[in-house]
């Protein structure tokens, strides 16, 4: 027997599970499919928290999403009654010539956003966690902090169960085929008809949407978490997300939540990795290099090592995101490439591709990441 539903969602992740929320709350019979648990440790969508800042210095067509998106987290909290958002203020930093600060207030320039440029003094003074070299320049912003990613994954999940959606986890699409009234989909555990498949697979989707095996590159990463020697200096009250670039490249970091450490990820370009064969344990050389992350730049977060966890960046090649139906396909819809940067939309980008699933078009402005540009 073929089951028969309006969408189906590949991928119940991130921006998985916010497109079954947002297909769903507009009357849709949605079918979510998840190869992991939901949530899971495999992906992209893992680790405790996530970034979510006003300030984007990857470029200024992303902030009218980004405030869109604290917009509809702030409603998936009401709905579900879940603490999804932490303010802690932003900030964005490094010496003159890496040109992160400049990019960062070019994009809150383009857009009003408001914020404070600060000397390294100003900034160790006012967050004693940090301890920038006397060249960085930085600048914050009030409204930046952090997402609980693993709760709002699930908080997607009540908020689209209670629209009426179906999500099942552990069962893995085999293939799918485009026909003449929608699309087929069959998986180790059944066969599903629709009129509409997205597919939001992490890294994954490479397996699924051929087409971009080669623009859609599953990496790896890794995140630590160190016990701080000051821990009242890391409370989210006392120490704002940031972003930092220097000449080897930087790294980003959150106050404590959750799990009792500093947690902080180092940016170390890796290989293409195999998903599903990749080496999912960290190593002590992984381990060192953040470590001395910390030591530079927040000694006094750099006490034992509390944890480390790998997770997988899906980049693009502009690592720009992939949005959109690809050409040569009337009934599918993709949502990949999110290149490291991407769980912080999540909430924007699942209302995006329902848009473009249900509607065909979406209000939003996204001709710059485009699906069909590679």
């Amino acid at each position: 027997m073929t089951e028969r539903y309006d969408a189906i969602v590949v991928g119940v992740g991130g921006v998985g599970s916010a497109a079954t929320y947002h297909l769903a709350d507009r009357g849709l019979d949605v079918l979510g499919i998840e190869r992991f648990d939901v949530p899971h440790t495999r992906g992209s969508s893992h680790g405790s928290t996530r970034v979510i800042r006003r300030v984007q210095h990857e470029g200024a067509a992303y902030v009218p999403l980004v405030e869109r998106a604290y917009e509809l987290w702030r409603d998936l909290e009401a709905r579900t009654g879940r603490d999804l958002l932490r303010v802690t203020g932003s900030v964005h930093t490094g010496p003159p010539e890496v040109g992160v600060v400049a990019d960062a207030r070019e994009a809150c320039d383009a857009h009003d956003v408001p914020y404070e440029t600060l000397s390294a003094g100003e900034v160790n003074e006012r967050f004693p966690g940090y301890d920038l070299p006397g060249a960085f320049r930085a600048l914050y912003q009030p409204d930046g902090g952090y997402l609980a990613c693993e709760q709002c994954t699930v908080a997607h999940v009540e908020a689209a169960h209670d629209a009426g959606a179906t999500v099942r986890g552990r069962e893995r699409v085999l293939d799918w085929s485009e026909t003449t009234d929608g699309v087929r989909v069959r998986t180790d555990k059944g066969r599903y008809a629709a009129d509409e498949l997205v597919v939001t697979a992490g890294p994954w989707t490479r397996d699924l949407v051929p087409g971009l095996a080669d623009h859609a590159v599953p990496v790896r990463a890794v995140m630590a978490w160190l016990r701080p020697d000051r821990p009242e200096w890391f409370a989210p009250d006392r120490f704002p997300v940031f972003v930092l670039r220097d000449e080897e490249g930087g790294g980003y970091g959150f106050p404590q939540h959750d799990v009792p450490g500093f947690k902080l990820g180092v940016s170390d370009p890796t290989p293409v990795v195999d998903p599903d064969a990749m080496d999912r344990e960290p190593t002590r050389a992984e381990e060192e290099l953040h470590r001395r992350f910390a030591e530079r730049y927040f000694p006094a977060g750099a006490g034992p090592t509390v944890g480390l966890s790998t997770c997988l960046w899906t980049m693009s090649g502009d690592e720009h995101f992939l949005l959109g139906r690809p050409d040569g396909h009337d009934a599918v819809t993709v949502g990949a490439g999110f290149s490291g940067h991407g769980f912080k939309f999540a909430s924007v980008t699942g209302e995006v591709l329902a848009d473009l699933a249900a509607e065909g078009e979406t209000g939003h402005e996204i001709g710059a990441f485009d699906v069909n540009r590679v």
